[in-house]
């Protein structure tokens, strides 16, 4: 194995992320070496990218939805990990400490770490990881096909979490790669899928009517009935009052997104009969773990868009435009 790796590289926001070759970090005590298979693109390193995150550890390799395979151990991982394969995700360290912590709610913790942000991400062909926090892969999944799974399945999964017990009529606003996944898992669960997009982006709309979804519209449409629930993974604030209006007394509007445009003022009347608005951050490994779960248990059919290590920004790019299908992918074959 060579001593150093390639990786795509951001030296400062608002700037195209560059080239690099680094050396190949080797894992200290409870961290685990991982050769990169695939790393999922995500919106977040666009907030990152952007300057709208604020504090990344510059110059920083970007990158949260990481699946790859394990070829050393630091100091007190066992050694027969090597060989596995595994995700890790965008939550990589907690200090097990703070009320947080203790509490089951480490998303929360004070002190947390993130891949991709505070940490060295996978944009790269090797990555250390703290072994708590990576997670086996289902084998019924190739990594490049896992990959999103890590983060957009994970937020999809956790903001799912919270619309209740008793939805049958869930609206989903942003179609990508986040919607595209959760919208599997309820349907296949007995849910009514209303999908909101982009307006007049009819390719995402044909591929939601593939999935099977009940309904599908652009953002600034009312869907034929009123919701029980919705889930924001679109990073635009005005959906808020705009999902607020189309959802029964005592609805959910969870914002699924880690950053998002201000919320406009709206009128109290539209909050009012108990409806209900929350966010999501982070992720738990107990999120992890029933995901991974689920997700052996539920054949969910990744869309994927393939790039090489080194198109990490146009990718981006595109992303940014608007000009996906489903998921993202960096795909670094060793």
């Amino acid at each position: 194995m060579s001593d150093t790796m390639h990786a795509m590289q951001l030296n400062a926001t608002g700037q195209s992320l560059q080239l690099v070759e680094l050396p190949i970090p080797k894992p200290t005590r409870g961290q685990v070496l991982v050769r990169v298979r695939a790393c999922g693109v995500c919106r977040t390193d666009l907030h990152i990218l952007d300057g709208e995150l604020p504090n990344p550890s510059l110059p920083l390799i970007p990158g949260h939805e990481i699946v790859g395979e394990v070829v050393a151990c630091g100091e007190g991982v066992e050694a027969k990990l090597i060989g596995l394969r595994v995700g890790i995700p965008w939550l990589g360290w907690t200090c097990g400490k703070c009320r947080y912590c203790r509490s089951g709610r480490e998303n929360l913790c004070d002190e947390a770490r993130f891949t991709g942000y505070t940490l060295p991400g996978g944009y790269a062909e090797y990555i250390v990881a703290d072994e708590r926090y990576c997670f086996p892969i289902p084998d019924g999944y190739d990594s490049i096909h896992a990959a999103p799974l890590m983060c957009a399945g994970l937020i999809g999964y956790r903001s799912y979490r919270f619309i209740g017990e008793d939805v049958e009529h869930l609206g989903i606003y942003g179609f990508g790669a986040a919607g595209h996944i959760l919208a599997q898992i309820a349907i296949q669960q007995g849910k009514q899928v209303y999908a909101f997009t982009r307006p007049a982006d009819k390719t995402v709309q044909d591929f939601a009517r593939d999935l099977g979804v009940t309904w599908v519209g652009d953002s600034t449409e009312t869907p034929p009935r009123l919701l029980d629930a919705a889930i924001l993974f679109a990073p635009v604030g005005a959906l808020i009052p705009a999902a607020l209006r189309v959802v029964v007394k005592g609805g959910v509007v969870v914002a699924g997104g880690i950053h998002m445009s201000d919320i406009p003022s709206f009128p109290y009347r539209i909050l009012w009969e108990e409806r209900i608005i929350r966010s999501v951050a982070n992720l738990t490994r107990q999120d992890g773990l029933e995901f991974m779960t689920l997700a052996e248990q539920i054949p969910i059919q990744v869309k994927v868009e393939r790039y090489e290590l080194e198109q990490a920004n146009l990718a981006l790019q595109n992303l940014r435009e608007g000009r996906v299908k489903g998921a993202e992918v960096l795909s670094l074959a060793q």
